[in-house]
């Protein structure tokens, strides 16, 4: 997660990042507000793919992980992945991972939509580049998932 992370003192526990519920629990726990950066992407073959790519791709386990869908939300619009999904649904754009990253505000107020264009458009260029590992990925199901 990018957002910023006040290290806890002795007496505080440092928050664990196991599923989406605590993800969107360390958001809110932020000292500034936060907006979500969702990129969604669906997994091809690429561009001269081999035998053995194409098996493990059949198989559910490789391909390149193309952006197709990207929006911005505040924690408290997508407090269950539920909610994520079935609005994704809705633009009839099929993903098999989603990436997210957040916009610390300034002030106790929360980015706005137009100051998150920059970001998602920088966030698409690092995952069209291959370089995800500062993003949390989800699959369909919620379940955070380590890409390699």
């Amino acid at each position: 997660m990018s957002c910023a992370y006040h290290h806890p003192t002795s007496a505080q526990a440092e928050p664990s990042l196991d599923s989406y519920a605590s993800f969107i629990a360390l958001a809110n726990a932020q000292a500034e507000p936060q907006r979500l950066l969702w990129v969604f992407a669906k997994a091809e073959l690429p561009n001269g793919y081999t035998e053995s790519q194409h098996q493990h791709y059949l198989a559910g386990q490789g391909g390149a992980l193309e952006p197709v869908l990207c929006v911005d939300k505040l924690p408290e619009e997508v407090a269950d992945f539920a909610t994520l999904v079935a609005e994704s649904l809705e633009t009839g754009v099929d993903w098999d991972i989603a990436f997210v990253a957040s916009m610390a505000g300034r002030a106790g107020i929360a980015p706005n939509s137009d100051e998150a264009i920059q970001p998602l458009r920088l966030m698409l260029n690092k995952i069209q580049s291959g370089i995800i590992a500062e993003f949390l990925t989800f699959d369909k199901h919620g379940e955070l998932v380590s890409l390699s």
